[in-house]
């Protein structure tokens, strides 16, 4: 039996979709704006690649560690109110970046800044399954990650646009100005959270099990309720896609952080700003994204994420060719496989769990991925320095065909 506290609030999905894909673009083209500058804090501090690749692995491990104590925070007060208080004191943050005096200072407010946007992604997910419900919710999180990858793509474009006249000084608050604009425009359009209150018994029938799933209710972050789902999703099935969702974006990242080197090195040599031209590749991940849902729905979830498993290490392998024309095609293909299985994976997580175990799904998906994303990016940099692109790409490929057997094989469990 479903007990609700109130009837559901009703909103707009493009006015749920619009608000967070502005608040994805804000918060991920501040997390990664570092990216296409990092020879230059590698130059300024003396830092060799691996180390330099610790300004966004601190973001991104911070964010991670964050996110579960967020979201338990996010219960209680409202995902509102956590995603807005998100996208504000980010990209307050990302002004301050260029007033810190070294790189260990640099570093702090960096994870400092990982916190705040952790506000925003793990949270984001389970708002979107209170506000739209299970049945739109594939569409509404792929236009959520379409914003990440948009977010994503110009944080890093900006920035290396601006690396050249600016210097990086001036190119990370440059970012932060178009993310606070983002911000407010979240800050106006997003939605109060639904007044629906979701209070399951502890013993219930299959069906109304199925009921409760099919409601896109607000669940308690803690409590008897939430604690009994989490058991409840910690299951195989629903592990595979974080294991999926922390491989993707481990190798994903290694390989854009590393770019940067690659791109500024002979023989191809490239200036800041045509080396960024590389981010553009981002524009595939959001159309991939945004169909991915579709997709999975059309063909099956299990042969659309290998396939863009597939896909993106196809792209990794492209990108060790020689010829700069080949490399921008491989990370063109790399980056419309990764957010098409990220997005898959994440919506995978969020749909099949309990209800009342969407919080905590979302947050441990969330924390996996950018756990994975700091490792990965850092472990990039060292391998890149130590061995080359083309040892980077036999490791990352690795990774990815990992992911696509674990889905293989929990599909023939099933």
């Amino acid at each position: 039996m479903v007990v609700l506290e109130a009837s559901p609030v009703s909103v707009d999905t493009r006015r749920v979709s619009a608000a967070v894909a502005a608040a994805g673009l804000s918060s991920f083209a501040l997390l990664y704006a570092p990216q296409p500058v990092l020879p230059q804090l590698a130059a300024a501090y003396r830092l060799d690649p691996g180390t330099a690749s610790l300004a966004i692995g601190v973001a991104t491990a911070s964010l991670a560690v964050a996110v579960l104590p967020i979201a338990w925070v996010a219960g209680m007060l409202g995902r509102r109110r956590v995603i807005l208080w998100s996208v504000v004191v980010s990209a307050v943050l990302g002004l301050l970046l260029p007033l810190a005096p070294s790189f260990p200072v640099l570093l702090v407010m960096r994870g400092i800044q990982g916190v705040a946007i952790a506000g925003f992604a793990g949270v984001a997910a389970a708002y979107l399954a209170d506000a739209v419900g299970t049945a739109r919710l594939a569409g509404a999180v792929g236009a959520m990650i379409a914003g990440n990858s948009v977010g994503g793509m110009l944080g890093r474009l900006g920035a290396g646009f601006a690396a050249e006249p600016l210097g990086w000084h001036g190119s990370l608050p440059a970012v932060a100005g178009v993310a606070l604009v983002c911000a407010l425009f979240t800050a106006a359009t997003l939605p109060r959270d639904s007044g629906v209150r979701h209070k399951p018994p502890r013993h219930s029938p299959p069906e109304d099990r199925q009921a409760r799933h099919d409601v896109g209710t607000e669940e308690h972050a803690g409590g008897d309720a939430e604690a009994g789902g989490g058991a409840a999703w910690m299951r195989v099935g629903l592990v595979v896609p974080v294991v999926v969702g922390a491989l993707g974006m481990g190798a994903f990242v290694a390989l854009y952080n590393a770019a940067a080197f690659r791109l500024a090195a002979p023989p191809l040599s490239l200036a800041p700003a045509a080396a960024s031209l590389v981010f553009l590749s981002y524009a595939m991940g959001t159309a991939s994204s945004a169909a991915a849902g579709r997709l999975a729905a059309r063909l099956g979830r299990t042969p659309t994420l290998v396939t863009a498993l597939l896909i993106t290490v196809a792209g990794s392998v492209l990108t060790a060719h020689q010829s700069l024309p080949v490399i921008a095609v491989g990370f063109a293909v790399l980056t419309a496989g990764f957010f098409a299985a990220h997005a898959i994976a994440n919506a995978w997580v969020t749909a099949d769990a309990p209800p009342a175990a969407r919080g905590r799904a979302a947050g441990t998906y969330t924390l996996c991925y950018y756990l994975a994303s700091g490792a990965g990016g850092t472990a990039g940099g060292i391998v890149y320095g130590h061995a080359g692109w083309t040892w980077l790409v036999a490791m990352t490929s690795a990774w990815l065909l990992l992911a696509a057997l674990a889905v293989l094989v929990t599909s023939r469990r099933r």
